[in-house]
């Protein structure tokens, strides 16, 4: 589980420190232009959840594929991957293109000014080049898939050593090259994203498992026809994954309006914390990756050798392997910020009141994430063994709980906003572990 989970967090973490590259040097062009990029790039996270559905749905069944050894079957999930995958970026890409100036003034709420227009130029260049962001997630969720966690986070880190350079010369125009301001940063992400994807192109022509699979002919004699049921499998499988991306991504936004209400510096003390959030929640959600492949070519491999019996005890002793890596991951993070807030604060260079406002609220965030951690963990094992519906259930239920409850406790400031993001995250962990409980029970033997 470490040795799948640890590249996966590289990978991960590797996306954040692209967007604060690209900050870091927007910031010398002004106030304006960060909060452009800023909206901007928070839009491509919500597009994630859209390739989310190809990309979750090929790794859970190219995993199962790979552990039960079948190459036609790994064939037709690498296809249907790509054929979903296919069918949804030219709507992304083309239609966010074309629709670039109204989605720059949806997201920015209307706001008049210059930002707008700054939005606008980013878009278009970083929605055209979201194909080959969709091209690079779904390539890594095929390496994923069988057991390959270290090429993603290769391309990952080639591609933020790519920005780290191109940055300052797109952007600011150094070494003759013009100065491209907004619209640099995006160039120099595609570019960087480009070669990454290059380089795994080559790395998934190399693969011994793939190039088996590429050899062995499809069982359907009607390719059109089984590409189509290939896509549909791969559709029906990543949804649910995507959908509860998308809700947890909704919960977020609706939580900044909530914490509005505390105070001007409670929402900028928030906006610090979570981005030292996001580096403890992508550990959890690295070992939910890990345990997602780990259960479904588990799964894969019992059911060709015995017919899938034994599958609730492998998917109880993977979902306590999980459980027990993501309370450790939990606690760890919750102590580091319990000492470390206000070195936190600090190097994002906060006012003493929002210093003051943020070093509180990331004080009292521990059981949160401690909690948070051991439902994101848990839930690889829905993920690889076809429960995710269950799971994105579960995330909406705890949403329409949260909400309300921070709604309500805003006179507390901001231990009440951290109150009831734990008591949500209680109830999602209690009703993950009763599903779980329900879902890893031995099958009673038949009467007779």
């Amino acid at each position: 589980m470490v040795t799948l989970a640890g590249p996966v967090y590289c990978e991960l973490l590797a996306g954040v420190v692209a967007g604060i590259v690209n900050m870091v040097w927007v910031a010398r062009l002004g106030g304006d232009a960060v909060a452009a990029v800023a909206v901007a790039t928070n839009t491509e996270n919500v597009l994630l959840g859209v390739i989310l559905m190809a990309g979750s749905g090929t790794t859970v069944l190219v995993a199962r594929a790979a552990g039960a050894r079948d190459p036609a079957a790994l064939r037709s999930a690498v296809r249907g991957g790509w054929a979903l995958c296919a069918l949804l970026t030219p709507v992304v890409a083309i239609g966010g293109w074309a629709l670039r100036e109204p989605l720059a003034a949806l997201v920015l709420g209307g706001s008049g000014g210059p930002v707008p227009a700054l939005a606008a130029g980013y878009f278009a260049i970083s929605l055209p080049g979201i194909a080959v962001f969709f091209a690079q997630n779904l390539l890594d969720s095929v390496l994923k898939g069988v057991g390959d966690t270290r090429t993603p986070m290769r391309c990952a880190l080639l591609a933020n050593a790519l920005i780290l350079v191109l940055d300052p010369l797109l952007i600011l125009g150094l070494l003759g090259l013009p100065e491209l301001g907004v619209p640099g940063a995006a160039l120099a992400t595609v570019v960087g994203r480009s070669v990454a994807l290059a380089a795994g192109l080559r790395a998934l022509r190399r693969n011994p498992r793939l190039r088996e699979a590429r050899r062995v002919p499809p069982r359907d004699p009607a390719a059109a026809g089984s590409v189509v049921a290939a896509l549909r499998r791969t559709a029906a499988t990543g949804a649910p994954m995507s959908a509860d991306f998308l809700v947890r991504m909704a919960g977020s936004l609706a939580l900044v309006a909530i914490v509005a209400r505390v105070g001007v510096t409670e929402v900028a003390a928030y906006g610090i914390a979570t981005k030292a959030m996001y580096v403890a929640t992508m550990a959890f959600y690295a070992v939910r990756q890990a345990a997602a492949i780990h259960t479904a070519h588990t799964l894969g491999a019992l059911a060709a050798t015995d017919a899938g019996t034994g599958g609730a005890a492998v998917r109880a002793a993977i979902g306590r392997q999980a459980l027990r890596l993501g309370a450790a991951l939990g606690a760890a993070f919750a102590l580091l910020l319990l000492a470390g807030a206000p070195l936190v604060m600090r190097a994002f260079g906060a006012e003493p009141e929002v210093a003051a406002a943020g070093v509180l609220f990331l004080r009292c965030l521990g059981p949160h994430l401690t909690l948070l951690a051991c439902f994101i963990a848990l839930g690889g094992v829905f993920e690889g063994s076809g429960g995710s519906s269950s799971l994105m259930w579960v995330t909406l239920t705890g949403m329409a709980v949260q909400l309300p409850l921070a709604h309500a406790l805003t006179g507390l400031g901001m231990p009440g906003i951290c109150l009831a993001m734990g008591l949500g995250a209680l109830l999602q962990g209690l009703a993950v572990l009763a599903l779980f409980r329900r879902r890893t029970r031995p099958a009673e033997p038949a009467a007779g």
